[in-house]
């Protein structure tokens, strides 16, 4: 509905599941997915609750229906690409997708079976490798060697603690807030039990927007280095004519 319609005249457009998918997508967009129900959705709809279930029957296939919104939106893939430059803009489009809606991840992640967006999202990916000239067997490996980051998103081993405040820039530096005692204490035990862990942890930064799901260090650099990394292994082993096939 374009922005300039007046809210009563939305009110009376007929509901249907498209816009309950696409006011539910907006709504958790703006408020996060903790705030979404389908009663505050009915409320935003200017409907009572039982309509919605005409077109959803719950709040489960609702959310099913937004993650199917989400990937049905994502850019098709482009005729006459590479498979390398065509696998790498899929997987970086829905990773940009993921990012424009910081809740699809935990959805995606909740999810219990694929939805029937998200295995046409997975069979374009797994065509694109087949039209690259990958065998079965490679094709099959490389899937699983992508995981979770073929839908755009990193499963980390642990979640960072939240930040203290923004990161200094050299044009906007930002003040230490006060030393606490237990903490420095605790800091300086850790760096003497796990040396490699404190120095490598005090040493980088990353670029929260890029988060996906607020999940730690998966920014959009560390994605796209594993990313590169990855296509670039296929290739070789690809030229290679590599095979999961003992060798004779």
């Amino acid at each position: 509905m374009p922005a300039d319609v007046p809210a009563e005249e939305s009110r009376r457009t007929p509901l249907s599941r498209d816009r309950v998918l696409r006011a539910a997508v907006a709504f958790a967009d703006g408020a996060g997915i903790e705030a979404l129900s389908m009663r505050r959705l009915a409320q935003e709809l200017g409907v009572v609750p039982m309509a919605l279930y005409k077109h959803v029957a719950n709040k489960e296939e609702l959310l099913d229906g937004m993650v199917e919104a989400v990937v049905a939106g994502l850019d098709p893939h482009v005729p006459g690409a590479d498979w390398k430059s065509a696998v790498r803009r899929r997987i970086l489009g829905a990773r940009d997708a993921l990012v424009r809606h910081a809740w699809a991840a935990q959805v995606i992640r909740s999810r219990t079976s694929p939805t029937p967006a998200v295995l046409a999202y997975l069979d374009s990916v797994i065509g694109m490798f087949r039209a690259g000239g990958f065998s079965l067997d490679l094709t099959h490996h490389a899937m699983h060697a992508l995981g979770s980051r073929v839908l755009g998103l990193t499963e980390e081993l642990f979640d960072a603690p939240p930040s203290p405040g923004p990161r200094a820039t050299a044009k906007a530096p930002v003040s230490a807030p006060a030393a606490d005692p237990a903490q420095t204490a605790a800091r300086e035990a850790m760096a003497l039990r796990y040396p490699h862990v404190t120095e490598l942890a005090g040493a980088v930064a990353h670029d929260r927007s890029s988060v996906v799901g607020g999940r730690s260090c998966d920014d959009r650099f560390e994605f796209e280095f594993a990313l590169d990394l990855l296509l670039d292994g296929f290739e070789r082993l690809h030229g290679q004519g590599w095979t999961s096939a003992p060798r004779p």
